[in-house]
């Protein structure tokens, strides 16, 4: 079966040069030292290691030697073996910054049940790395849901046809769909924003209309001491804010006002 699907150095190649001319950065995996030449060959922009590797030291060793970023599947891997695979990259000269650890689960296609979509969050927390989410469940909204966890990668496998011959078609995305977890995937990337609790552009004309001032309840005479009696909070929120409530209170009016009006 993988030698029907086997593609040669040249075809290789070919799909390097189409994705350079479509402005997609090409890369495969490598299991072995030869295919490991041939992408060094290719010089592709970074490293795959598969989930299957990362107890494979000589590999590790092999991937490290070549200083491009690095994304690190881990299915079926323990926290153990992530911080040992690690450590390996780093002793070989590898920058923690320049890796990306992705949490997988290797079951094709994974049950929603073991997922353990967290566990992305255990890793970022743990390792102190980027980190994102190689997904195997059918559908999209597992890797849409890691995006809004914070995953910078994600890994979806893609097919033009689920029922072509062969393993992986059957869990893999159809174009249409693809387009649609880019699309949802990208609105949350936007959607998340810098962290920082602030009004946003758009929502800034509506504070007048939604927010509330201090208003007369009663008519109020220049002089008059300023009480609940005869102030209440109403809109539009164009006077004073009620969160000066308590420095109101108590004070004196410097003018006479009608029933309603902006203090």
């Amino acid at each position: 079966m993988l030698k029907t699907l086997e593609l040669s150095f040249e075809e290789h190649k070919k799909l390097a040069a189409y994705c350079i001319q479509k402005g997609i950065d090409y890369c495969s995996t490598p299991f072995d030292e030869e295919s490991f030449q041939l992408l060094v060959d290719i010089n592709v922009p970074f490293w795959k290691v598969p989930s299957g590797e990362i107890t494979n030291v000589p590999y590790l060793r092999m991937i490290a030697q070549h200083k491009k970023p690095i994304i690190l599947s881990t299915g079926m891997a323990e926290m153990y073996e992530i911080a040992f695979a690690l450590k390996t990259l780093e002793d070989e000269g590898v920058d923690s910054n320049d890796v990306t650890v992705l949490h997988c689960n290797t079951e094709y296609p994974t049950p929603m049940s073991d997922v353990n979509l967290l566990a992305m969050n255990s890793i970022k927390n743990g390792f102190k790395v980027n980190v994102g989410y190689s997904d195997h469940t059918l559908g999209i909204e597992i890797p849409i849901a890691a995006a809004a966890l914070g995953a910078t990668v994600i890994e979806k496998h893609f097919t033009l046809n689920k029922s072509l011959p062969g393993p992986d078609h059957a869990a893999s995305l159809e174009p249409s769909e693809l387009n649609d977890m880019v699309k949802s995937v990208r609105n949350i990337e936007a959607a998340l924003g810098s962290g920082r609790k602030i009004p946003s552009a758009s929502e800034q004309k509506n504070r007048p209309a939604a927010r509330k001032s201090v208003v007369a309840k009663t008519s109020i005479k220049k002089g008059e001491q300023f009480s609940t009696d005869n102030i209440t909070v109403k809109r539009p929120g164009t006077g004073v804010s009620p969160i000066h409530w308590d420095q109101v209170i108590g004070s004196l009016a410097s003018r006479d006002y009608k029933k309603d009006e902006l203090i």
